[in-house]
Parts: C-alpha cells; sequence; structure tokens
C-alpha cells in the first residue's frame, strides 16, 4: 500500500511559482510511475506530468510544458512538481499518483494510489 501526502500549494500572483511535494508513506515510491494530475472547479481531472520510475523518462501536458518539471527523490520517497511562470488558468486542486506499471501512462483511470490534493490559485 502506498499512502501520498500533497504539500505546496498556495495562492500566488500569476508569473509566480511554487513547488509541490508529495511523500509517500508504505512501500517505496520506486516501483511506481508517479503523476501529478489536477482537477479545476466543474471540469475533469487532468494529467499534468509523470515521470518514469527509472528511466528519467518525463512527460508533460502541453499546457504546461516549459514551465512545470516533474523530479523524484526516490531515497525520500518524494516526488515534486516545481511550477513556474503560472497562469490563472492553472488555478485547480493538484493531485500526486502513483501506478504500479513500468510504462508510463497519462490517463486518470491507470493510477492506482492518489493523495488528497492541495490546492494552487493564481491571482491575476
Amino acid at each position: 500500500q502506498v499512502q501520498l501526502v500533497e504539500s505546496g500549494g498556495g495562492l500566488v500572483q500569476a508569473g509566480g511559482s511554487l513547488r509541490l511535494s508529495c511523500v509517500s508513506s508504505g512501500r517505496t515510491i520506486s516501483r511506481y510511475v508517479m503523476g501529478w494530475f489536477r482537477q479545476a472547479p466543474g471540469k475533469e481531472r487532468e494529467f499534468v506530468a509523470a515521470k518514469d520510475r527509472s528511466y528519467g523518462r518525463t512527460y508533460y501536458a502541453d499546457s504546461v510544458k516549459g514551465r512545470f518539471t516533474i523530479s523524484r527523490d526516490n531515497a525520500k520517497n518524494t516526488v515534486y512538481l516545481q511550477m513556474n511562470t503560472l497562469k490563472p488558468e492553472d488555478t485547480a486542486v493538484y493531485y500526486c499518483a502513483a501506478d504500479d506499471t513500468i510504462v508510463v501512462r497519462t490517463t486518470k483511470e491507470a493510477y492506482d494510489y492518489w493523495g488528497q490534493g492541495t490546492q494552487v490559485t493564481v491571482s491575476s
């Protein structure tokens, strides 16, 4: 079992930065593909970024490419999402997720474990 807890959300002005963290308790995250998703009010939960288990491959939604960076520290059981040049449309609850597979997938249905989410609000 994996329990995921996100932190680092908050209120920031457009153009600012935030760094989200997701700490896992229970099993090590090294066996999981780790991803970030977000859900804005009235919208579906959408893929943001994912990183594979050990080859360093990263995947991003087009809307965040070049602005967000996902990283992971397996020794600390932690995955991060560095968010730069934030825009009001980035406002959402951000969720960390773990997928017990070796193939990176970008659909929310593929992920097995989820955190409770952290709110990110970007003001214009």
